[in-house]
């Protein structure tokens, strides 16, 4: 069918997938309509989808704001399957990827510059937002297809799976963006607190871009792991004499993990002018202490995933890396499963939904 055809004949294609009805109720098979595409639009073939901490959050509706019934994911991994009349970027049969957003306002600063992610009017979430403009809800990847303009889809290299190329496109990104904002590589000693999704992730790149690197997780349950992804060192946060061993250590310390914690035990790990980044996001307000900062004129900032042009660039490099995320691959029937399974952390390391089992 030409994209003539389906314009012609609805705005509207009908889609399949699983969704949430309310703040915390299970997951269950939904139908609802996707926009037809539109000239620059790509319409995608999803075939396999991550599972990311924030879609629990979302869906349970710990962050505020939740909007239902909800269709979680921003994972993608799919094909081409039809393309608009003044696409240029993209043909049918492309392996293509859609991350955290699929549309900003285009003429602010920060998307000028490519980072659209800080977007100063806000970012369109690939789910639990709005397309720009309407009140039509947009809907994510725990889904069968998804129509997205050709500027906010990113290529996946044929030599990569898709089904772990997916999780890159939050997990990936979530954690290079940091490591090449904060200048990670050979001569800097990098940190990652937690070896989950997002860390395992972390790890990898930051060996690659050759940094030294030390896991920080909870016990030493995965350390094996740790030092097969490229760790140099792994201690346990449980254990107190960790922060008196590894006082002023280090450059950079990236914390991925949600759960509540002392911010202030892990700023005391960093060198003078260390920067403490957080890019898993706590339910609660963590406090401070001003001297953890100001006794080494320390920094503590945030990063939040990437903006297209640098998406792509995480995603060629963890081709040439050969860098992938290591996952676990559930049919559609068991994402309740999986969402409990994630809140006790037992996955190694990413639930990716095959979309063909829908």
């Amino acid at each position: 069918m030409t994209i003539q055809n389906i314009a012609s004949n609805s705005k509207f294609i009908q889609a399949k997938g699983i969704a949430a009805l309310a703040a915390k109720a299970p997951l269950k098979s939904f139908s609802f309509e996707r926009r037809a595409p539109r000239e620059h639009d790509v319409l995608i073939d999803i075939k396999y989808c991550g599972i990311c901490h924030s879609d629990i959050h979302q869906v349970r509706d710990e962050w505020g704001g939740s909007v239902f019934p909800m269709v979680p994911g921003h994972e993608i991994a799919g094909v081409v399957a039809l393309v608009g009349s003044k696409v240029t970027k993209y043909k049918v049969g492309d392996h293509v990827g859609v991350g955290c957003f699929v549309d900003s306002c285009r003429h602010c600063s920060s998307c000028l510059e490519g980072l659209e992610q800080y977007c100063e009017e806000g970012m369109t979430g690939t789910y639990n937002s709005t397309e720009r403009g309407t009140d039509i809800p947009t809907q994510g990847g725990y889904s069968n297809k998804i129509t997205v303009d050709e500027n906010y889809v990113l290529k996946i290299p044929k030599s990569m799976p898709l089904d772990s190329a997916a999780p890159l496109l939050c997990a990936g990104i979530t954690l290079y963006s940091p490591l090449m904002h904060w200048k990670a590589g050979p001569g800097k000693k990098v940190a990652i607190i937690g070896l989950g999704g997002l860390g395992h992730m972390g790890v990898k790149i930051a060996h690659a871009l050759g940094a030294e690197v030390t896991v920080l997780s909870h016990s030493l349950s995965k350390l094996e792991d740790g030092k097969r992804m490229g760790a140099d060192h792994f201690y346990a946060t449980s254990d107190e004499s960790t922060f008196t061993k590894l006082a002023g250590q280090f450059d950079l310390i990236i914390n991925t993990v949600s759960a509540v914690m002392d911010w202030n035990l892990f700023l005391g790990l960093l060198k003078r002018d260390g920067t403490l980044v957080i890019c898993g996001i706590p339910e609660e307000a963590i406090p401070v202490g001003a001297f953890s900062l100001v006794g080494g004129r320390r920094s503590l900032s945030g990063s939040l995933i990437g903006g297209i042009k640098e998406t792509q660039e995480m995603l060629d490099f963890c081709d040439k890396h050969k860098i992938a995320c290591e996952i676990e691959v559930i049919s559609a029937d068991q994402v309740n499963v999986a969402y409990e399974r994630v809140v006790k952390s037992d996955v190694r390391y990413r639930f990716v939904i095959d979309m063909s089992t829908l």
